[in-house]
């Protein structure tokens, strides 16, 4: 026979995940509703979406003779299309309003994806123009945002001074921006994968702990580009669980 204490805990935990649910699903909603309001074409795409991905699945049930074992397939695989659509959707309105303000880019790299090392503002200046410092499997990746005629020495400067350190490690550099030459906010994570794979995971760990010898240099940057972007991100870790 269970004793109390565990009937107690399992109670609470079972309380703790109906509570978390529901915080996600009112924590969507709030994300579906302030989405709606500014893209006009959301409903329109999700359900444009469904309906397509559903109709398939449901057309091929009628090719192969079992339609209506297909139809829940169909109508499950149509839910998760609209839920991507909504979530692409959400990601590309943020990174809009994300795009050119102080300190972007490192809210960018605090959102990546996969296994990165992301050191933030390594190099600044008082104009909130700032080098951030990616490691991972091609090497040391330096991601600026600023003013071009800025950034181009902060740039220079921290090459220098990690390649004193590391020697024939590849260093690669990124200047946040539309211009010619330089990498979109909203395509930093993808430019990232493109990036040769040159190291394995323990020489990583032994270049991270070479550079962590390396102190920050220049101002602090502010922590995100708009307040409402940690609840965006949320939003978006939530969709991707889903």
């Amino acid at each position: 026979m269970a004793a109390p204490q565990d009937k107690e805990a399992k109670k609470a935990a079972k309380l703790a995940k109906k509570s978390e649910r529901k915080a996600k699903r009112t924590q969507l909603f709030q994300a579906f509703s302030m989405q709606r309001k500014e893209d006009k074409a959301l409903i329109p795409w999700m359900l444009a979406v469904f309906l397509v991905t559903a109709g398939v699945i449901f057309g091929l049930g009628f090719v192969i003779g079992l339609p209506w074992l297909l139809l829940p397939l169909g109508l499950l695989a149509g839910a998760l299309g609209a839920m991507i659509t909504f979530g692409r959707r959400v990601q590309r309105t943020v990174y809009a309003k994300a795009e050119g303000q102080p300190g972007a880019a490192a809210w960018a790299l605090d959102n990546l994806r996969g296994k990165w090392r992301v050191t933030q503002t390594v190099a600044a200046t008082t104009q909130l123009d700032a080098v951030h410092r990616v490691l991972g499997g091609p090497g040391v990746i330096l991601v600026a945002e600023g003013a071009p005629h800025r950034i181009k020495g902060l740039l220079a400067q921290e090459k220098k001074r990690i390649a004193r350190l590391i020697g024939d490690v590849p260093i690669y550099d990124i200047v946040i921006g539309n211009d010619e030459g330089q990498v979109p906010l909203r395509k930093l994570q993808r430019h990232l994968m493109k990036l040769p794979r040159n190291l394995k995971a323990k020489q990583v760990d032994a270049l991270e702990a070479k550079l962590s010898a390396l102190g920050n240099k220049g101002a602090a940057m502010p922590k995100g580009p708009m307040p409402q972007g940690a609840k965006m991100r949320n939003v978006q870790r939530t969709i991707r669980r889903k």
